[in-house]
């Protein structure tokens, strides 16, 4: 994980106009929000696992899933997944889990992120700040 510092950190929207915003430019909510937080995340590359600029925010009057909701940026980071090649022996399935434990487990969660894009992802918070008004 590589945190970039911006001048977006604090600011905050309405979720639903955020989402308005980001989603043309490439991004979207990561699958692991919760309630009261989530990410929006940039797919950079996905040769050797998946590499990500991922921008938390934090509900600021609600949960995240009510009509109106205020968000509150963090620091955007750069992010590396890594996946196993071939089946997850670690995979228990029953009916409720089936659906979930299906793919493989992250080989390393936090890979090292590749230096290559390690520059784009600063060239992508740059964008953000100008796409959000914060540049």
């Amino acid at each position: 994980m590589i945190p970039i510092p911006s001048k977006i950190e604090g600011a905050e929207f309405q979720l639903y106009k955020l989402e308005q915003e980001l989603k043309p430019i490439g991004y979207s909510i990561g699958g692991n929000w919760d309630y009261d937080h989530g990410y929006f995340d940039y797919k950079i590359d996905d040769k050797v696992g998946y590499q990500f600029l991922r921008v938390p925010f934090q509900s600021v009057d609600g949960q995240l899933d009510s009509q109106g909701t205020t968000v509150e940026l963090g620091r955007p980071f750069l992010l590396s997944h890594k996946y196993q090649i071939g089946i997850d022996d670690n995979v228990h399935v029953w009916n409720r889990t089936a659906s979930f434990d299906q793919f493989s487990e992250p080989e390393d969660p936090d890979a090292s992120f590749p230096k290559e894009f390690i520059e784009l992802g600063h060239t992508l918070v740059h964008e953000l700040e100008a796409v959000l008004g914060r540049d």
